[in-house]
């Protein structure tokens, strides 16, 4: 998914739609099938970037693309991954992002990479940027398709208000008040 985008990015607030959405991601609400096409999106697009040969890049693990800060880039993810993200760590497991790095990464390593995103998978450092941008489009497109099927709202968001939002509505959602570190 590309990463750099400028304006302001959208946040799961603000009307019925949107707050019902964000429960739907905090409480981890995701049912098989929603969990089984993300799946499905994800082998579809492993397997392009596999065949791709260099276009792809060859990522060295190094960890650095996660600190998007100091990348200058930014990462935006879909409502199906986020739903599927909860599902699987469990909505009390999502962290909020208070800095400009990922919070999954630890000393410079995925600790969700089984379960990463989209534009996570898609971006490599040393990539073809063409070909990146088209598998991103490519995606989109699915993961729009899932959420018409399945009637889901479909929101594009950036990574630290997508997961900062949905760790404070888990949290306020058990009473806790705002995580640590929440932005917004």
């Amino acid at each position: 998914m590309p990463r750099r985008k400028s304006g302001k990015a959208l946040q799961l607030r603000g009307n019925r739609k949107n707050q019902k959405n964000q429960t739907m991601v905090a409480e981890g609400k995701a049912n098989n099938q929603l969990t089984e096409r993300v799946a499905e999106i994800y082998n579809w697009l492993d397997l392009q970037i596999h065949e791709s040969g260099d276009l792809a890049g060859v990522c060295k693990a190094c960890g650095r693309c996660c600190d998007f800060a100091r990348f200058d880039h930014r990462l935006f993810v879909t409502t199906p991954e986020l739903i599927c993200l909860a599902a699987k760590l469990g909505a009390e497991n999502i962290k909020p992002m208070p800095t400009g790095k990922c919070p999954y990464n630890t000393d410079g390593k995925c600790t969700i990479y089984e379960h990463r995103f989209a534009g996570c998978r898609i971006f490599c450092c040393k990539g073809d940027a063409d070909f990146q941008s088209g598998l991103s489009e490519s995606v989109l497109s699915k993961f729009k398709s899932v959420c018409t099927n399945l009637k889901i709202p479909y929101r594009y968001i950036d990574l630290p208000n997508a997961l900062s939002n949905t760790a404070a509505n888990t949290y306020q959602s058990a009473g806790r008040g705002r995580p640590a570190g929440h932005i917004g």
